[in-house]
């Protein structure tokens, strides 16, 4: 049912060279360079790095080969019987000059910020090798080009850069950013960003991939919040995984010890990232030292009951120092704070004001603490019965953390209501998959698009939630696989695309239907696979054939012959991947706009080989994990059915207890249930922010004002934790070990890299005290315990053990760990259904569940910018991310935008039939006329204070990807349509 991906058995042609007299034999076309590698012959090399294609400028590798002229060893191939000299004195003296005339315009070595920092300057290196100093040179030097340090992060020293050209093939060639050049002439010549800009200002993504290449001091990472950049070899190395996306890219930190702090990072080699970072991977790692961490327990004090939230933000009635007026509980505003502490100091803009809801708390030992949440959430259980209690578990943390959470609350409480924040991004599309293929997983890696003739990138802008994944992406559209990107927004994906389909947001039923008609009409599906390895074809293919592309344009508004050339080059194609995102999954019919990709694949044959499958991009860094783990209703762990009674009995007798035989609430039930009589009294938070990331915020605000009990376990004193009765203070991703599964199915091992400030403690320990204290028998030592237990209960990890997982991590399913990665493509030979067939399902195209008007002519699209991540509650506190992206906006069309008469960067005013929010306007030529996009990282502009809380009724994932609203000016007059409490009816 699976199998891995080998290359093709080709005859391959060999030479044999001869290479200071080693005799080598090579694949034919390999370099002099490569071969002396594997002969272990070192070549210097200055401007060469085998993550880039040669270009042999720096001629630092040349050798003698015997010819009229030295060759570089670098872009030279090998030849039958060719002898190469690789160090004669005649080379060595030649690179030594080479190095002496380089080095004249170096900085004094004493100066030179890449030697002085991270004690790696390659070129300094081998003038020391040839014992070359630039004091003793008689060479005229310096070239005055000077220094740039618009980037709050990079430092560019012109005077240092020796026009090697790795930093302009680091960003081309691996990152696919095409930000580097170079500007001017002869001497004058330097590395240029975009039309010669300031870095800072220039469309640079600051990966820090120039960073990495760069061998002398002219790109070096400024330091961070002023930890300083010492050489590597007076640093710990850490070898990790990021904590942001589903990426999942491995790192390795340099930890001052001294410090207790993080000097930098670096990528590090990983079959999925293959040394590659974001912004946030590398840079955005501070947040752990933010003097903002909870570092004790702490408990509500009486005088601050009845319960309700704390600062006039989340009230939702403040001024902002802005000269807004209030807003009876449906406001929030906009722009950066510029609110001052007692210290004097700036606040982070948009986070929760300490000085105003620290005094509603009092400090308290961890006893004190959870005793008190023990005996509260027991008494609520004794009085309410199981369903009064619900647990929101969080996809930040690992995996032994949420499958330690889901037994909590299942085996301590008796109930299935526990969820996190999957209900949020992909709920339908594993809704979907489970239907169609009986798993929730991806069937292909991201990196198995170089095996695509096509792939289809929907619903997604992986160029801002998944960066290193979109550099794939854009490497296989180099090498000509063709990209056809499907999505409302025209992101950057769009300008790598060689067919943009920009749909009306909402219309994806109609757009893939019409496909499928197309491919069924030309005859292009897969016949055998569709008799042999499908069920429900013939009613997929008589809903299909009423949407004709002259129909699905009407819908779309994609032009007729576009869907047509998709359609053909869809259906020609040898082997198709599909790659979707929240666009897809974020709607009221998101398990629908899932069930068509599972259709196009299936019928056309794209799954279960190499360059084939389905691959919804998982957003935070352990959603697959903590999926896996059980943290969702109506699975225990490896989605195994809650209401099955084979299986509860299973886990019943590994757990020796009872368990519930009925589904859980999800996170969108679980508020509303707060709401309604007998419903929900007690919560447990494990690092979750619903205050933020649930739509309707007004709705929210009011649920967890009612709740009778709240405990929320977090690193810093988020926008939810302003209503709770006790904050247990936890450990960040970077003071802890355990295990995190990306969106490629392969699970890492996060390793700690310092320890938790004051009294925090790690998440795990937390949730094993508080079972103790409930009457559970849990003896923990160690986070490898808890994966064997839960390995034990997952027939998917099998096989899996920390001590077997590597530097690089394992793909599950993994039936020898010990010496192979992993599966990399799924159902190969059948699915996971219990017939072993696709099961597909055809869908109508429905409208969505609330449409524009006069009042609220607008449609709103939600979503995340490349710089933050989630509620912000990390991002905003990382000096690098938040000093590139302050501030929240609205980016409308330009027509948009002129028909209220706003201009770029003026403050608007944006309502929906539940608030109102204020910020600022971004004239953006990437939304459609009538479309407005908003991220939702801002507190102080937040999103979800404008989307509806409708449901997809299959995934239960809510719609925020399309409500309508109205943008206008400041001053404009207009009607709320809230009630006096500030919640929409």
């Amino acid at each position: 049912m699976m199998t891995t991906v080998d290359e093709p058995a080709t005859a391959v042609r060999t030479v044999t060279t001869t290479i200071d007299g080693h005799s080598v034999t090579v694949p034919e076309g390999t370099s002099i360079y490569n071969a002396a590698q594997q002969a272990g012959v070192d070549i210097p090399v200055l401007c060469h790095n085998e993550r880039y294609d040669p270009v042999g400028v720096c001629r630092m590798c040349v050798v003698d080969t015997g010819g009229r002229v030295f060759a570089a060893a670098c872009v030279r191939p090998c030849e039958d019987g060719m002898e190469v000299k690789t160090s004669t004195p005649e080379l060595e003296r030649n690179r030594a000059t080479l190095t002496e005339l380089l080095l004249s315009d170096q900085p004094d070595r004493a100066e030179d910020p890449k030697q002085t920092t991270t004690g790696d300057n390659l070129l300094l290196e081998l003038a020391d090798r040839f014992d070359v100093a630039k004091e003793t040179t008689d060479l005229p030097c310096g070239s005055g080009r000077g220094t740039d340090l618009s980037n709050p992060v990079i430092g560019v020293n012109h005077d240092a850069c020796i026009l090697c050209d790795r930093c302009v093939r680091a960003c081309d060639d691996i990152q696919g950013n095409d930000v580097i050049g170079r500007s001017g002439k002869g001497y004058s010549t330097k590395i240029a960003f975009d039309f010669n800009d300031p870095m800072g200002s220039s469309s640079c993504v600051t990966c820090g991939e120039c960073v990495q290449a760069c061998p002398t001091g002219a790109l070096t990472n400024k330091a961070i919040n002023l930890i300083p950049i010492q050489p590597r070899e007076q640093l710990d190395a850490v070898d990790s995984v990021c904590p942001y996306c589903g990426v999942g890219c491995a790192l390795t930190y340099y930890v001052d010890r001294e410090r207790g702090a993080i000097s930098f990072a670096e990528g590090r080699d990983q079959p999925g990232s293959k040394s590659r970072l974001c912004v946030k991977g590398r840079y955005g790692w501070d947040y752990a030292a933010s003097p903002q961490r909870l570092t004790t327990p702490l408990i509500r004090i009486d005088s601050s009951y009845p319960k309700g939230p704390l600062s006039a933000d989340v009230r939702g009635d403040a001024d902002n120092d802005r000269g807004r007026g209030g807003g009876g509980g449906n406001r929030s505003g906009g722009g950066r704070s510029q609110k001052r502490g007692r210290d004097g100091r700036r606040k982070p803009g948009g986070l929760v004001d300490y000085d105003e809801v620290m005094p509603h708390f009092r400090e308290a030992t961890w006893d004190e603490a959870l005793d008190l949440v023990a005996r509260r959430l027991k008494e609520i259980h004794a009085s309410g019965g199981p369903g009064a209690i619900a647990g929101f578990g969080s996809a930040k943390c690992s995996n032994e953390e949420a499958y330690l959470f889901q037994k909590l609350i299942r085996a301590g409480f008796g109930t299935n209501n526990v969820d996190h924040c999957t209900r949020l991004c992909h709920a339908s599309s594993v809704a979907a998959l489970f239907e169609g293929v009986g798993s929730g997983a991806v069937s292909t890696t991201y990196s198995d698009v170089a095996n695509a003739d096509i792939v289809i990138i929907t619903g997604s802008n992986p160029t801002a939630n998944h960066p290193v994944a979109s550099s794939f992406f854009k490497q296989a559209r180099r090498r000509g696989t063709k990209i056809v990107y499907v999505d409302p927004r025209a992101s950057t994906v769009a300008e790598h695309a060689d067919y943009y389909c920009q749909v009306k947001p909402g219309t994806d039923v109609a757009f893939y239907n019409s496909i499928m008609h197309e491919v069924i009409r030309l005859g292009m599906i897969d016949r055998e696979f569709i008799a042999e390895r499908v069920s429900g074809y013939d009613e997929l293919a008589r809903t299909v054939a009423e949407y004709p592309p002259e129909r699905a344009a009407q819908i779309t508004g994609v032009d007729a012959d576009l869907i047509r050339e998709v359609a053909r080059e869809w259906g020609e194609a040898g082997a198709g991947v599909i790659y979707w995102g929240m666009g897809i999954s974020q709607h009221t019919t998101g398990t629908d706009n899932a069930r068509c990709l599972i259709a196009l694949c299936s019928i056309t044959g794209n799954v279960g080989r190499p360059g084939t499958g389905l691959h919804p991009l998982r957003g935070q860094n352990n959603v697959q994990g903590a999926s896996d783990a059980g943290l969702i209703p109506m699975f225990y762990p490896d989605y195994q059915g809650v209401d099955l009674d084979g299986t509860r009995q299973r886990f019943e007798q590994a757990w020796g207890t009872t368990l519930d035989p009925k589904r859980g609430l999800t996170v969108t039930e679980i508020i509303g249930s707060v709401l309604k009589p007998g419903g929900v009294r007690g919560m447990y938070m494990l690092g979750e922010n619903p205050f933020l990331s649930d739509p309707n915020i007004n709705k929210v605000r009011k649920a967890l004002g009612a709740l009778d009990f709240l405990v929320v376990q977090d690193i810093f004193l988020t926008e939810t934790a302003e209503f709770a009765d006790v904050i247990l203070p936890a450990s960040s991703y970077l003071e802890k070990d355990g295990s995190y599964t990306n969106t490629d199915r392969r699970v890492q091992l996060g390793r700690k890299v310092m320890d938790p400030p004051g009294q925090a403690r790690v998440d795990w320990e937390i949730v094993q005290d508080i079972a103790r204290r409930i009457g559970l028998d849990w003896n923990y030592s160690a986070p490898s315990e808890i994966f064997d237990e839960m390995v034990a209960l997952m027939p998917s990890y099998k096989n899996l053990r920390h001590d077997n997982l590597g530097l690089s991590g394992k793909l599950y399913p993994n039936a020898d760990p010990e010496h192979t990665d992993g599966t990399v493509v799924l159902f190969d030979e059948r699915f996971n259904t219990d017939d072993g067939l696709a099961h597909l399902v055809a869908a109508q195209w429905l409208p969505a569940k609330e449409l524009p008007d006069a009042e609220y002519p607008l449609v709103l699209n939600t979503g995340r910018l490349l710089e933050h991540w989630h509620t912000g509650s990390m991002t905003r506190r990382s000096f690098a991310l938040d000093s590139i992206s302050p501030i929240p906006e609205v980016y409308m069309h330009p027509k948009d935008a002129a028909d209220r008469g706003l201009a770029h960067g003026e403050r608007a005013r944006v309502r929906s039939r539940r608030g109102v929010i204020e910020l600022q306007v971004r004239i953006s030529h990437r939304e459609q006329l009538g479309n407005c996009f908003i991220p939702f990282h801002f507190r102080e502009a937040a999103a979800n204070l404008l989307t509806i809380d409708e449901i997809d009724p299959y995934g239960k994932i809510p719609e925020f990807k399309f409500c309508a609203i109205q943008v206008e000016a400041l001053g404009a007059a207009h009607t709320e349509s809230v009630t006096a409490a500030g919640v929409a009816e």
